[in-house]
């Protein structure tokens, strides 16, 4: 068995919450366009069919739909591409480089 570590590398994340769900005014702009683009593949936002009160998100990500819950963080990868990652395992693997 051979050891790889993860290469360094930047990306954009937002970590969605109820408030920040209808008060989109701190959305970066990539996940705008990503909402904007609801008819298209991949990387796209679109509203759970599963939720009655139609509030949570789900993304269309490159291993398919993924749900969006409170407190997730919606990930940009290094190809524009969206990702959802829970909490912790993103305080795991994520470091801020502000």
């Amino acid at each position: 068995m051979s050891l790889y570590r993860k290469k360094p590398v930047v990306i954009e994340a937002f970590q969605m919450t109820k408030e920040r769900r209808w008060d989109n005014s701190a959305w970066p702009e990539w996940l705008h366009k990503a909402w904007n683009a609801y008819d298209e593949e991949g990387g796209c936002l679109t509203i759970d069919s599963d939720d009655p009160a139609r509030e949570r998100l789900c993304v269309w990500t490159l291993e398919g739909v993924h749900r969006v819950e409170w407190g997730d963080f919606i990930i940009q990868g290094v190809k524009g591409e969206l990702y959802v990652c829970k909490p912790d395992i993103f305080a795991a693997t994520y470091e801020s480089c502000e």
